[in-house]
């Protein structure tokens, strides 16, 4: 990592962060950012907008374990902090939020659909950008359905969660077009991805 690509912009999309756990330098859409509230309890920034210095971890369970064992936040912000219980647990199900919410915003603007046949038409005409599978979904099923071209596909939220972006009680399939959200909806699956890797199956890791 050069030093020009290490001082880009703080608004760049191309910006890195070093991760406290691994000291890897990363891109921020690969990094979950903390901020120390006025109690000195720590917070998860998941819409990157709260005040104050970042203090940044990689986007896996692994690195974030790491970091609230090894006192790396108290460390980092050179000051006690305060670590929820369940500091990874609390995160993930944040992350699962914060998707189902944007998943649901896109829905709203005509640029997500669900169900079988719909999904399918985005996926064949290459109008489908983002492909989502429900992780707990039959293989079977979910072999059907495949993107064509360029696009990235998901299989991190479970048939309740994917199902409650869409009004419903389970979904299997969701796709997304190119539109404003896409970005945003893969920077976060990409996020909950390292908290809820693929197993060898295609079946997501309990």
């Amino acid at each position: 990592m050069t030093l020009e690509a290490v001082k880009k912009g703080k608004d760049s999309e191309d910006a890195v962060r070093k991760c406290i756990a691994t000291t890897e330098l990363r891109p921020k859409a690969q990094l979950l950012r903390f901020v120390i509230g006025p109690d000195q309890t720590l917070a998860f920034d998941v819409a990157g907008k709260l005040p104050g210095r970042g203090i940044w971890v990689s986007a896996t369970k692994e690195a974030l374990a790491q970091a609230a064992q090894k006192n790396l936040f108290s460390r980092s912000a050179k000051t006690q902090v305060t670590v929820p219980e369940g500091l990874t647990d609390w995160v993930e199900t944040v992350l699962v939020k914060r998707l189902i919410s944007l998943l649901g915003l896109a829905r709203k603007s005509g640029g997500a659909v669900t169900g079988s046949t719909k999904v399918k038409d985005w996926a064949t005409s290459e109008r489908a950008q983002v492909l989502f599978q429900a992780s707990d979904g039959s293989p079977r099923e979910k072999s059907k359905i495949r993107l064509w071209g360029d696009g990235k596909t998901f299989e991190c939220l479970t048939r309740k969660e994917l199902g409650a972006a869409f009004g419903r009680e389970f979904a299997v399939h969701a796709a997304l077009d190119a539109g404003g959200l896409a970005s945003r909806v893969i920077e976060e699956a990409t996020r909950l991805e390292g908290f809820r890797p693929a197993a060898p199956d295609g079946r997501m890791k309990g």
